[in-house]
């Protein structure tokens, strides 16, 4: 079992979407569940988003959380967890770093609209 950790940036998101689903809001009560699900695949095995390749990695990522491997999770067809994976052999964390939609996802890492 891996421990998941939020970077400040997705736990701000994360209680802002939690406080939005407390209201009613029922595409941010999806949004969680989606989180909840996909948390508990990721606590099971760290690697299983899809590992994105370095050359693909958005600078911004690189200068704020200096990251050394990122990975995505399709939350679904439309949603998109962004995380790496930090620690040493014997102790790994798994740090979420944004859940995007997937307009965002591609404006993020740059891919071109067909």
């Amino acid at each position: 079992m891996y421990e998941i950790r939020l970077s400040k940036e997705f736990n701000k998101d994360y209680i802002k979407i939690q406080n939005k689903a407390e209201k009613g809001n029922n595409e941010e009560r999806y949004i969680l569940n989606l989180i909840a699900k996909a948390t508990a695949i990721i606590a099971g095995n760290k690697e299983a988003g899809i590992k994105i390749p370095k050359k693909q990695w958005p600078k911004e990522y690189v200068i704020k959380y200096q990251i050394t491997n990122l990975w995505k999770y399709n939350l679904d067809k439309y949603w998109r967890l962004t995380y790496t994976i930090v620690g040493t052999e014997i102790e790994f964390f798994v740090i979420y770093l944004e859940v995007l939609d997937h307009p965002n996802y591609d404006k993020r890492f740059k891919y071109k609209k067909s």
